[in-house]
C-alpha cells in the first residue's frame, strides 16, 4: 500500500459548521504537508485560505450544501463567489427533490449553469448515494455528463450514510470514462481508502485519513 499515493487523492476535509479558522489553518497545513489534492473546506474560509496557502495547494468548497435544495441562482452566486474568492474547485449538491420527480432535464441545466461559474475550474456533482436507488444513481451518472461536470461525488458526509464499495463500483461501471468519481462520507483507514482507489475511485473526501498516515 502506498500511503503517499493514497494521500495525493485525498480532499482533505473539514466542513462541520463549528469549525474555526485555526481549524482550517491547521487543516491546509497538513493537506501541504502529506500532498493531498485539496483542502475541502466551507465557503466562508475559501479566501483566508487560498492567501494563506499562496498556491501550494488546491482551496476546494462546497455549493448548496449540504442540502442541495437551494436555487440554482443561489448557486451560481455562491460558485462566482467562491472562485472570486479563490477557490480551485467547487463540489455542488443536487436538487434531491428534482431526483424523485425525474425532472432530469432541470437537473442537466442546472449543471451546466454552475459549471459556467466556475470558469474552467472542476466541478464536482454530490449525488448524495443514501438517497438514491441504484437506477437513479446510474441514470445520475448520465444527467452529471450531460451537463458536463467533471466528477460525480458520492455525499456529503452529512445524511444518512457515505461512500460504499457497492456504490463506488456501480458508479464507476456507469460513468462515461472521462468523468471523474470521488468517494466520501465514512472513509476511516487507509485501507479503505484504497479499497475505493481499487474500485475506480479518482478522489476520496477524507477528514481522518491524514491523521491515519501519521501514525
Amino acid at each position: 500500500m502506498d500511503i503517499a499515493n493514497i494521500l495525493s487523492h485525498v480532499d482533505h476535509t473539514l466542513l462541520k459548521p463549528e469549525a474555526t479558522w485555526e481549524q482550517i489553518k491547521t487543516l491546509c497545513d497538513e493537506a501541504m504537508e502529506f500532498g493531498c489534492a485539496t483542502a475541502c473546506i466551507p465557503p466562508a474560509f475559501v479566501k483566508a485560505a487560498a492567501d494563506y496557502v499562496q498556491g501550494y495547494l488546491k482551496i476546494c468548497t462546497v455549493i448548496g450544501f449540504p442540502n442541495g435544495y437551494s436555487t440554482t441562482a443561489s448557486k451560481i452566486f455562491e460558485t462566482k463567489d467562491a472562485v472570486e474568492n479563490g477557490a480551485s474547485e467547487i463540489d455542488m449538491v443536487i436538487n434531491l427533490g428534482l431526483v424523485k420527480e425525474r425532472k432530469w432535464a432541470d437537473l442537466i441545466e442546472e449543471i451546466k449553469a454552475v459549471k459556467a461559474a466556475c470558469l474552467g475550474r472542476p466541478l464536482k456533482v454530490i449525488i448524495e448515494t443514501c438517497q438514491l436507488t441504484d437506477l437513479e444513481k446510474v441514470k445520475l451518472c448520465q444527467v452529471v455528463e450531460k451537463g458536463g461536470a467533471d466528477y460525480l461525488k458520492t455525499s456529503t458526509g452529512f445524511g444518512t450514510g457515505g461512500a460504499t464499495q457497492e456504490d463506488v463500483a456501480l458508479l464507476r461501471a456507469n460513468l462515461a470514462p472521462h468523468i471523474g468519481l470521488k468517494a466520501s462520507g465514512g472513509i476511516r483507514t487507509l485501507e479503505d481508502g484504497q479499497a475505493y482507489l481499487d474500485l475506480g475511485a479518482d478522489r476520496l473526501g477524507a477528514s481522518a485519513l491524514v491523521g491515519e498516515a501519521r501514525k
